[in-house]
């Protein structure tokens, strides 16, 4: 696609809780974030801070989380408010909205599935409808047989996070060449899949966005680098919560 058809996507977003767009990224962007990704990832394993998600299966260790990633590329930044994904933001959630956070996964050869859960699983249930969007950035080729993220279609309709009966639900792998935007509603069941290839990488950057009233999962203040802060737009700093509108003021006013 060379131009991203909004009002389809967000339609789909609507009724399925779901939406994939295919060249989102151009290949400039696209490039530079798989390099940033896979060279952050390198120095966190050689420094001793590889990092596992919380809702991966113990027994698997093939799975590796990048945090905070604003602080490792500039790249991340522009991920966070591309016009695509805050125009899906802003249409679903309204403005302001805020960044909970944003982070990468990264799924090696042999890598084993997650727990089946909801982005929005820690808000009070049942839900009375969207409380977050999660935007997924494919920085390479999403495909079932490397672990692509799978769902169960009409999950959202559910209105609650699955339980311990609802982990063997039949679920559809998102299959998605590299560059792709897929944007998910916070209801959706997914997981991480089996990675069943030999040779394969497969990397995405999950950008999780809430309405204000939900203290993000990523302490911005404490997180930040300066100069991340100091560099970021009007946008970036409402998401990151520098930017308050009746919630987080600092003595009746917004922080910035």
């Amino acid at each position: 696609m060379t131009t991203i058809d909004l009002d389809r996507a967000a339609a789909q977003l609507r009724d399925d809780g779901l939406c994939v767009v295919p060249g989102a990224l151009d290949a400039d962007t696209l490039a530079a974030a798989r390099t940033a990704l896979y060279e952050a990832a390198a120095r966190d394993r050689a420094e001793g801070r590889e990092a596992r998600f919380a809702l991966d299966y113990a027994t698997d260790t093939t799975n590796q989380r990048v945090w905070n990633l604003p602080n490792r590329h500039p790249v991340f930044c522009a991920l966070a408010e591309h016009p695509a994904a805050l125009a899906l933001v802003k249409g679903t959630l309204g403005w302001p909205a805020l960044l909970s956070n944003i982070s990468a996964n990264i799924t090696g050869p042999g890598g084993g599935e997650m727990v089946l859960h909801a982005d929005q699983l820690y808000m009070p249930q049942p839900w009375s409808g969207v409380q977050g969007i999660n935007v997924l950035w494919c920085l390479d080729d999403f495909t079932d047989e490397n672990g692509a993220t799978r769902f169960v279609p009409h999950s959202h309709e559910h209105n609650r996070a699955p339980m311990s009966d609802d982990q063997g639900a039949d679920t559809v792998a998102i299959e998605a060449p590299a560059g792709s935007m897929v944007a998910m509603e916070g209801r959706v069941w997914h997981k991480t899949g089996n990675n069943r290839t030999v040779d394969q990488r497969r990397a995405g950057v999950f950008a999780w966005y809430t309405i204000p009233i939900y203290r993000p999962q990523e302490n911005w203040f404490l997180a930040l680098d300066d100069d991340v802060v100091d560099s970021a737009s009007d946008d970036l700093l409402v998401l990151f919560g520098y930017k308050a509108f009746g919630l987080g003021l600092v003595n009746g006013a917004s922080p910035r």
